[in-house]
């Protein structure tokens, strides 16, 4: 995704939010989903924003079953996710998948 994309998706999506992660979502009519993950210099050194960024996504991919089809969404981490281990960015992005179905059901 472009940053042109990130900037659509903030202002057109919805957004879901817990204590480490946010997420943008968008419909994108599409037949599989786009993901983008967004973590700032507040979170942390290159380092620690890598580290980051690969929890996120590995906690994505074993998942991405349980996200409807057909959206874009991006992922902000906050500036706790920074010392977090795999299972809690996992059950925070599980959380907000759960908001998610919740709100289109």
């Amino acid at each position: 995704m472009k940053n042109k994309d990130f900037q659509i998706i903030y202002k057109k999506g919805r957004s879901y939010a817990n204590k480490y992660l946010v997420m943008y979502v968008l419909e994108n009519h599409r037949e599989e989903n786009r993901l983008g993950i967004s973590v700032s210099k507040k979170v942390g050194n290159s380092v620690v924003r890598h580290r980051v960024t690969r929890l996120i996504r590995e906690s994505y991919r074993l998942h991405k079953n349980e996200f409807l089809k057909g959206y874009d969404i991006v992922v902000i981490a906050r500036t706790g996710a920074n010392n977090k281990t795999y299972q809690e960015i996992e059950s925070a992005l599980l959380h907000l998948i759960k908001q998610l179905l919740e709100n289109e059901n």
